[in-house]
């Protein structure tokens, strides 16, 4: 970013820093603990509070009502993170822009609907039936199956695969290497061997959905597989067939979903969860990193391990074992004395 006083930061951002301190001179932008001397950071979480203390930035973005003297200078602002990234948006540079066409290089097939301003980029293959709401861009060697509908505004990003009659919201965004639409893992064992269950049903993705990296979304055995409005999926993760996963919910890398599992609005998965099939996980549910879910979970309930407990169950259950050295020796020595 380039050179500002903290007069012209505290303008931009509508907040207030003292008199005396307006014309120090800011260089760049940098997380509490990587700051040094020139360096803005912020502050809105009271579990940073240490690392503010600590912090070697000239000034810190800080809520209204923050009294704690600091090291470093003080900018009172509404929402700190909020104008933080508002900051270096400003300065960042421009947004890659993507001109609307079809590149000589793609397949597209003659029937397919495409709206205005839509961009497709070499190596992608458009199949027979394809829907494209306006302004939606497909970045290199995408996949798009037949009879599929994608909205308007959508980010396909490259070799995204989008299989047939799937159906995409607008404004939704895949990143590189989603899988949407591949056949569920279902298998009948019959006379000594597996065999494959047909997988006749969709993918549905709401509007504002994203998806991460590598990440894949299975088709329904029948009805659909229905990622809701608003839902946040990060970088390979694992979704099976029928699952439901409820509005403005996040779910971290590696999580597993098994299939038919019906997860709420809100719900937070950690990395590394996994979920038993055949279940439900309640709205506003929380489930820590690496835990393992067996069975359904009320809503706003927190949960932690393998297999996971309630949290307050859990750090029970914790001192519980922490301690059972000292009463495995107890038990030990009163065996010696009886003897």
């Amino acid at each position: 970013m380039p050179s500002l006083t903290l007069r012209e930061i505290a303008e931009r951002l509508g907040g207030w820093v003292a008199p005396e301190n307006q014309e120090t001179l800011i260089t760049s932008a940098a997380s509490l603990t990587d700051a040094d001397e020139g360096d803005l950071s912020f502050y809105g979480n009271p579990k940073y509070l240490k690392a503010l203390r600590k912090s070697r930035a000239t000034a810190v973005l800080v809520p209204h009502g923050f009294g704690e003297e600091i090291p470093a200078i003080r900018v009172w602002v509404d929402h700190p993170m909020e104008a933080f990234t508002r900051l270096l948006m400003e300065f960042a540079p421009q947004p890659i822009t993507f001109p609307p066409g079809v590149d000589p290089g793609a397949q597209v097939a003659p029937d397919a609907q495409l709206g205005e301003g839509v961009r497709i980029e070499s190596g992608v293959v458009i199949e027979p039936g394809v829907r494209i709401g306006a302004g939606t861009i497909i970045q290199a060697n995408a996949y798009i199956g037949h009879e599929t509908t994608i909205g308007a505004q959508c980010f396909i990003q490259a070799n995204v695969t989008i299989r047939d009659r799937c159906q995409i919201g607008d404004r939704v965004i895949l990143q590189p290497g989603v899988v949407i639409g591949s056949d569920g893992f279902g298998y009948e064992f019959r006379d000594g061997r597996q065999v494959k269950i047909p997988q006749t049903g969709i993918v549905q993705i709401d509007n504002d959905v994203e998806i991460g990296a590598n990440s894949t979304v299975d088709r329904a055995r029948f009805g659909r597989t229905w990622i809701q409005e608003g839902v946040k999926i990060d970088n390979l993760v694992q979704i099976a067939h029928n699952v439901i996963i409820g509005k403005h919910s996040i779910i971290c890398a590696h999580v597993g979903i098994s299939g038919s599992v019906r997860v709420g609005s809100n719900v937070t998965l950690a990395g590394k969860v996994g979920v038993n099939g055949h279940i439900e996980i309640g709205d506003g549910a929380i489930v820590t990193a690496m835990a393992g879910i067996t069975k359904s979970v009320p809503p706003k309930e927190i949960l932690v391990g393998l297999p996971a407990k309630p949290m307050r169950e859990y750090k029970e259950n914790y001192v519980l074992l922490h301690n059972i050295r000292k009463l495995y020796d107890r038990v030990k020595a009163l065996e010696a004395k009886q003897e």
